[in-house]
């Protein structure tokens, strides 16, 4: 069985370390999962491009609203986000999206003690901002601000609004009281705009592979609460490895080879 990740740029993506050990551990020695470059241009034919021995595709930026459109059906959290991370092989007609983002940011903000929260900080306002909310709603939020340079992409205020949250927008580099920040743009966008103040919260950059970003420096030197990006991937990445095998995903396995990855890359 084949599985892969597919996205533009890849080169940095660490899913193929997380995949692999977890079909190591689960003794699946005819599975593969590799990576491939492919933008939103390219996605429809190489999805057509894949035989019967595909089983699942994980997707990143920018590919994750044109995943879900492609797919025959989706699950109840891809369609309430309007994004897809996830396409495991549905059948022989078909793919069926998921969305394992909103359940990565959930479970890595509880492992950091953040078990409820009232208001969250977003940054961004595309498909990752989206699975943020619903992380947002499933901790108990009442309240979210989009961080935007204009205006946050009304489809994302429409699901916080269907959510039941109440929508705030703030400039970008104005931070506002937030039981928690998630950042889901490129760190460059936020450039020095990272003066953050004394009141304590929780920061989760979702953005991985190069040390901390300017704005988990920022967090760190107030001694605030940072989650890294990689913590997200690693339980994402799990309910992928459950819905493409169908098995238990072995996570202290992939949280072993996830750390032994970055320990070499640094």
């Amino acid at each position: 069985m084949k599985c892969a990740v597919w996205g533009s740029p890849i080169e940095h993506s660490l899913s193929p370390v997380l995949h692999r050990a977890a079909y190591g551990a689960l003794g699946l020695r005819d599975w593969t999962y590799e990576r491939r470059e492919v933008g939103t241009d390219g996605f429809e034919a190489a999805l057509r491009g894949l035989d019967g021995t595909w089983r699942g595709l994980s997707l990143t930026m920018p590919l994750k609203e044109v995943a879900l459109a492609a797919a025959r059906e989706a699950s109840e959290q891809a369609r309430r986000t309007d994004a897809a991370n996830t396409l495991v092989r549905h059948g022989r007609q078909g793919w069926m999206a998921h969305n394992t983002d909103v359940q990565g940011m959930v479970e890595s903000l509880r492992e950091s003690g953040l078990d409820h929260l009232d208001s969250m900080l977003v940054v961004g306002s595309g498909a990752t901002a989206r699975s943020a909310l619903a992380a947002a709603q499933h901790l108990g939020a009442r309240r979210v601000v989009f961080m935007v340079r204009a205006r946050p992409r009304p489809e994302t205020v429409q699901h916080a609004h269907a959510a039941g949250l109440e929508v705030a927008v703030t400039p970008m580099g104005t931070w506002p009281a937030a039981d928690v920040i998630v950042s889901t743009v490129p760190p460059a966008s936020l450039g020095g705009l990272t003066q953050l103040d004394d009141r304590p919260a929780t920061v989760l950059d979702v953005v991985y592979g190069s040390g901390d970003t300017p704005l988990q420096h920022a967090a760190r030197e107030r001694g605030w609460t940072v989650v890294d990006g990689t913590e997200l991937l690693l339980h994402q990445a799990a309910e992928q490895v459950r819905l493409m095998t169908g098995q238990p995903a072995p996570l202290e396995e992939m949280r072993r080879a996830l750390a032994e990855a970055l320990a070499a890359h640094r």
